[in-house]
């Protein structure tokens, strides 16, 4: 089941990051056109923050490789105190904020992850709310057919 579900989320996350790209195309036109009126606006922006979070997130997730190791040593060019890392386990295994630290001078997650990841998450929440305004405001006016009649 498992190597099922490996290539199929990576093929959905694929496909959302193509959509999403796609989205930042129509909301640049949005801006534009006044179209950051209607709800569907706000939705893409909305997907288009989570996606770009998500992303980020992951970049820094995965910023050590498969061996933190070799990373710093090889690539990096960084020492790697196993002392320092044993100390600290916990704050390595965290999910936010990440990082994965070589020494006490060096963290492989790039600086710019996770103050990305927080913007991102802001963005995504303030299209959230404006969401529910459109919901609310929705619910709470009197229907069409009253209009109508």
């Amino acid at each position: 089941m498992k190597h099922i579900l490996v290539p199929l989320g990576a093929l959905l996350l694929l496909g959302w990051t193509l959509w999403n790209l796609w989205n930042l195309f129509r909301i640049a036109g949005g801006l534009r056109d006044g179209k950051w009126r209607h709800p569907v606006w706000w939705v893409r922006v909305f997907s288009v923050s989570l996606c770009a979070g998500l992303m980020s997130w992951l970049w820094g997730l995965f910023a050590g490789g498969l061996d933190t190791r070799k990373t710093c040593l090889y690539m990096r060019h960084e020492n790697y105190d196993e002392a320092y890392r044993k100390a600290r386990a916990e704050e390595f295994g965290k999910l936010f904020p990440l990082h994965n630290k070589c020494n006490a001078d060096y963290d492989l997650v790039p600086g710019w992850v996770n103050p990305t990841i927080v913007i991102f998450a802001v963005i995504a929440l303030a299209a959230l709310v404006v969401l529910l305004r459109f919901a609310v405001a929705r619910l709470l006016s009197p229907s069409r057919k009253e209009h109508q009649s």
